[in-house]
């Protein structure tokens, strides 16, 4: 019987990457974000491969979240695999300059957005005893850098909800793991420099940055691993990397 995954943010950069390689390997994917065209058309092109639902909501909207993943029918009601990926960066000041809109932004979506999705989803795993979630964070998470301060927090959260889910949920059988990527070259950069594409594109010049392909793999290495292996925890940056600021650069 396929698997069912649901992941979140997934109309671009790692979601839509990891969408497409875990329904070229047979998951029933139900593919959730906030843009109504990307999903139709993201659903048109991985209904070669699986069978697919498409959710439109925004993740820091309880009430929506909540309806749609109740929503879902028989068929898919029983998630497998819960991909946290929705997040989202924005500005990159100094504290006393920092804009409380992109603060509220990063705190609604990259905690708040989790917590939701998270515990729409996670009762019906509870009553089975069954499931793996992936929660998507950075080497932000890991390490504070100079004008990352909320965002860096953000994802320092994500850290520990990652290790407080994991012994929450342990008595249950659920797999609870998080992935810290470095740099992927995505929209990431666009939107924390607010659509300056110049800005975004000049972060990834001078040496090869992970791929959204990259992560993807990793994440179905992680969920295709025997029940009784968990990987709770994994940093992946690309080799030119030596930490969230450092970087070799030709």
């Amino acid at each position: 019987m396929s698997k069912t995954a649901l992941i979140t943010g997934a109309t671009s950069g790692i979601g839509k990457a990891t969408a497409e390689l875990l329904a070229q390997n047979g998951y029933k994917i139900i593919i959730c974000g906030r843009r109504q065209d990307r999903l139709t058309a993201l659903k048109k092109e991985l209904s070669k491969h699986t069978e697919i639902h498409t959710l439109l909501f925004d993740v820091s909207d309880k009430n929506a979240v909540a309806k749609c993943i109740n929503s879902l029918p028989p068929d898919f009601s029983n998630i497998d695999v819960l991909i946290n990926n929705a997040g989202n960066a924005h500005g990159l000041d100094p504290i006393q300059d920092g804009d409380i809109d992109d603060w509220d932004a990063m705190i609604d979506i990259n905690i708040k957005g989790l917590l939701y999705v998270s515990k729409a989803v996670i009762p019906n795993m509870i009553a089975r005893k069954s499931g793996h979630i992936i929660n998507i964070g950075s080497t932000a998470a890991k390490q504070v850098y100079p004008n990352g301060n909320v965002y860096c927090a953000t994802k320092h959260a994500v850290d520990a909800l990652n290790k407080g889910m994991k012994m929450d949920l342990n008595p249950y059988g659920i797999r609870v793991g998080a992935i810290h990527p470095g740099l992927v070259e995505t929209e990431f950069s666009e939107v924390r420099f607010k659509g300056n594409v110049e800005k975004a594109t000049d972060v990834y010049k001078g040496f090869t940055p992970l791929k959204a392909e990259d992560i993807a793999d990793i994440i179905h290495f992680v969920i295709t691993r025997p029940y009784h292996v968990n990987i709770s925890d994994l940093v992946v940056m690309c080799t030119a990397q030596g930490s969230p600021t450092m970087i070799q650069k030709n």
